[in-house]
């Protein structure tokens, strides 16, 4: 009897455990993600307002960029409103966590880091990390920077590239808050080179024809992605969808070409 009652009260404290017996729980969250958007008719986007052609701030002011048309027609199609909010990129995976934006969409270059703790939509464009330099410094390729001073975006992978360079320990680097500062430096002669993605730099020495060169090495290829939080899977797959859309109907390519001259987008 003893055994048996011994035997019925182990089982009904496994139930227990099993049930929660009204303690918490580790089950996961309804995900919520896409209809919190909808409901509240906002698309928060996150984005660093000095990285052109991506995202940026023109001279009016204005945050424009490929990265906003296309987050833009995205919002379009969802029948909701694309709210632009700048934030400092040191801080974006806290802004993201809090929720004070739901996504992450400004040339941002998927890592194995990133990947841990953002949820990625598919690639949409591939990038390089490449060195610039002004027009008559005499550096041919990035080991002639040796000695030099190399500028990088704080917060930008760009940082971790050089670091994890074989050049890093000659060259001093120097970190500056965006792009178009870093640029700014470089022409003024603050920095000797500065170390940035090809997308930024193709597009802002050709369309400010500034006197720049670049160099034919590169710290690797990335691509570009949207980041969502972890647990933001419907949000994500629906914005997707909209993006393979763009793509299928010409829309992307469209946009692509308006910044670009051409289609560079590799969504399938």
């Amino acid at each position: 009897m003893k055994k048996m009652l011994a035997m019925l009260f182990f089982i009904s404290a496994a139930l227990c455990l099993l049930a929660g017996c009204g303690g918490k729980t580790d089950a996961p969250q309804s995900d919520n993600s896409l209809q919190k958007v909808l409901d509240t008719k906002q698309f928060v986007l996150g984005l660093d307002v000095g990285f052109p052609p991506m995202g940026f701030a023109d001279e009016t002011g204005e945050i424009t960029g490929f990265d906003i048309d296309v987050a833009q027609e995205v919002c379009n199609r969802l029948g909701v409103s694309l709210v632009k909010k700048g934030i400092d990129w040191n801080t974006k995976e806290d802004k993201l966590s809090d929720g004070t934006i739901d996504c992450i969409w400004n040339g941002l270059s998927v890592t194995p880091e990133r990947s841990r703790t953002m949820n990625f939509s598919e690639p949409y464009m591939k990038n390089e990390l490449i060195f610039v330099v002004s027009a008559d410094s005499g550096a041919k390729g990035m080991y002639d920077l040796a000695g030099k001073k190399v500028g990088v975006q704080s917060g930008a992978t760009a940082a971790d590239a050089l670091k994890a360079s074989d050049i890093a320990s000659k060259v001093s680097v120097a970190s500056f808050e965006d792009n178009l500062t870093l640029l700014r430096q470089l022409e003024q002669g603050v920095v000797d080179a500065a170390l940035i993605d090809s997308v930024v730099a193709y597009y802002y020495i050709f369309s400010s024809d500034k006197q720049f060169f670049i160099l034919p090495s590169s710290l690797g290829e990335e691509k570009y992605a949207i980041g969502f939080r972890k647990g933001d899977q419907k949000l994500r797959d629906r914005v997707q969808s909209i993006i393979s859309d763009m793509k299928a109907d010409g829309t992307l390519g469209k946009i692509s070409k308006k910044w670009f001259g051409s289609d560079i987008t590799i969504v399938k």
